[in-house]
């Protein structure tokens, strides 16, 4: 099983999810503690946009999670303009090869639930939680895509 190289966050939240983890007497994963985490196969998981009503997402941002849920870099990096930009808590990744690149080594495989989503001119901001590797209890963070031409052109990932 592939795990993913960051935890979609900077070194300073793998520290503090780890020493949480200690704490709590778990693994960071959330798996057995020989850390063949269990997790279901792409094909059997639900893309958090198909749990909500049809119009509920911008049809830009239920593409990104759908990608997500399937394992499609590709397809993630499809989701945005050719110049489209990710902010992933600072970082910023420009460009569909760049993009496609940051999201097979930290998105792909990932789960995904939208907790609270706020449509507005320019595109949508969304509460989710994400669980790379679509194990343990993952994190809540805001994700801002800033849309045009059906294309994600910004989007802006922090932590909630």
């Amino acid at each position: 099983m592939r795990r993913p190289a960051v935890l979609a966050a900077a070194v300073a939240a793998l520290a503090v999810a780890a020493g949480a983890a200690a704490l709590t007497g778990g693994d960071l994963l959330g798996g057995d503690t020989d850390g063949a985490a269990a997790r279901p196969p792409a094909a059997s998981r639900t893309s958090p946009a198909r749990s909500l009503a049809p119009s509920a997402l911008h049809p830009a941002a239920r593409r990104y999670f759908d990608a997500v849920a399937g394992e499609d870099a590709d397809a993630v990096a499809a989701a945005f303009a050719a110049d489209g930009l990710v902010v992933d808590v600072g970082r910023e990744i420009r460009g569909r090869d760049a993009i496609r690149q940051w999201a097979a080594d930290e998105v792909v495989g990932g789960d995904y639930t939208v907790l609270d989503h706020t449509p507005h001119t320019t595109g949508t901001t969304l509460l989710v939680r994400f669980r790379p590797g679509g194990t343990g209890d993952g994190f809540r963070a805001r994700y801002r895509f800033d849309i045009t031409d059906g294309l994600i052109t910004r989007a802006t990932l922090e932590y909630a």
